[in-house]
C-alpha cells in the first residue's frame, strides 16, 4: 500500500463530480378538467422554475409541478380559483342586466314612450301611461265598432209590394219630335210600397232607384220615390206615381193595343215592375255605417176594364238582397 500523495489528493478532489444536496419532495397537484385556462403554472421549487427538475415518469398535461411547501400552494391554488369564479359570475351577472334593461326600454319604446323616459330604478313616466290608455281605448273602440256593425247586419228592413192602380191606358196615332209617324202610348199608374224597419238601436235612410214598368223589352213607365227617414221598429206605406205619356212604341209595340183604339174588346196587357230599395244606416254616427239593398221585380198584368181599381201582388214579386 502507498500512501497517497498532497498531489494524488488534489487531483482525485478536482477530476470527481460535486455531490448534489439531498432533493426536496416534490408535490403534484391535479387540476380538474373545468378550470379555467388562464391559472398560470407556478414553480415553488427553489429560486427560479429551474431549480428543481421534472418528473421523469409523469407527463400528464394538466398537472403542474410545484416545490415548495404545501401549504404555501395550496393557498396561491385557492386564491386563483376564487379570481376565476368571481370573474365569470360577475361577467353573468353584467349580461343578465344588460337583457333585462334592453328587454324593459323595448317595451317601454313600443308603447310610445322613448328611451329617454324610461330610467333603470325610476318611476315610469305619465306620458307612457297616457300613450297606453289611448292605445287601448283606441283598440276598445275599434273592437265595440265591429261589434256594432255586425249586430246591425242582422236587421235587413222589410220591403214589401202591396199593389198597385191602373188609372188610365191609351194608345193612339201620333208623331215623335222627329215627325216620325208611329203608335203613342200614355200610362199612369199608383205603386204602393210598405217598407218597415226592425232594428232596435239604429234608423235608417231610405231611397230607391226609379220604378220602372216594362212592356218586353221597352220601358214605357218611370217613377221617383222620395227619400225618407224610418226610425226604429216602425214602417210607413210609400205611394209612388209611376207612369209614361206620349211614349213613341215604334215597331216594339206591335202587340199592344186598346179599346179607345179599335173600339175591339178591353185590352190585357203583360208588364214588369222592377226597382231597388236601398236603406243606409248610421249606427255610430258616420263612423259605423250600414247599407241594405233590396232587389224588387213584379210581373202584373193590366186589364182594361179594370182601371182604378187595386192589383194586388201578393205572390207577384220576387226579392233578393
Amino acid at each position: 500500500m502507498h500512501a497517497k500523495t498532497d498531489s494524488e489528493v488534489t487531483s482525485l478532489a478536482a477530476s470527481s463530480p460535486p455531490r448534489s444536496p439531498p432533493r426536496r419532495p416534490i408535490y403534484y397537484v391535479m387540476s380538474p378538467a373545468n378550470s379555467h385556462h388562464d391559472v398560470d403554472r407556478v414553480s415553488l421549487g427553489g429560486s427560479s422554475p429551474g431549480a428543481s427538475p421534472l418528473h421523469p415518469h409523469y407527463h400528464h398535461p394538466h398537472h403542474h409541478r410545484y416545490a415548495s411547501s404545501p401549504i404555501h400552494h395550496s393557498r396561491e391554488s385557492s386564491t386563483t380559483r376564487l379570481s376565476a369564479s368571481l370573474k365569470y359570475t360577475s361577467s353573468s351577472w353584467r349580461k343578465l342586466h344588460n337583457h333585462t334593461e334592453g328587454h324593459h326600454l323595448g317595451s317601454a319604446a313600443s308603447s310610445g314612450c322613448s328611451d329617454s323616459d324610461v330610467e333603470d330604478d325610476g318611476p315610469i313616466p305619465v306620458r307612457c301611461y297616457v300613450a297606453w290608455f289611448v292605445l287601448g281605448f283606441i283598440l276598445l273602440f275599434t273592437l265595440f265598432s265591429l261589434i256594432l256593425w255586425g249586430a246591425s247586419k242582422s236587421y235587413k228592413p222589410d220591403v214589401f209590394v202591396k199593389g198597385v192602380v191602373f188609372r188610365s191606358y191609351d194608345i193612339h196615332a201620333g208623331t215623335d219630335l222627329t215627325g216620325v209617324p208611329t203608335k203613342m202610348l200614355s200610362i199612369n199608374s199608383t205603386v204602393r210600397i210598405a217598407f218597415r224597419n226592425p232594428a232596435t238601436f239604429f234608423g235608417v235612410h231610405v231611397s230607391s232607384t226609379p220604378l220602372e214598368i216594362y212592356f218586353s223589352d221597352l220601358k214605357i213607365a218611370t217613377g221617383y220615390m222620395k227619400e225618407f227617414y224610418q226610425s226604429r221598429k216602425s214602417g210607413r206605406t210609400v205611394a209612388v206615381a209611376v207612369g209614361g205619356s206620349q211614349v213613341p212604341l215604334y215597331g216594339g209595340g206591335t202587340g199592344l193595343r186598346s179599346r179607345t183604339e179599335d173600339g175591339g174588346a178591353p185590352a190585357v196587357v203583360p208588364l214588369e215592375l222592377s226597382f231597388t230599395i236601398r236603406a243606409r244606416a248610421y249606427v255610430l254616427g258616420h263612423l259605423v255605417r250600414s247599407k241594405f239593398y233590396r232587389h224588387v221585380r213584379c210581373s202584373l198584368s193590366l186589364r182594361e176594364d179594370r182601371l182604378d181599381k187595386p192589383f194586388r201582388l201578393a205572390h207577384a214579386c220576387d226579392y233578393h238582397d
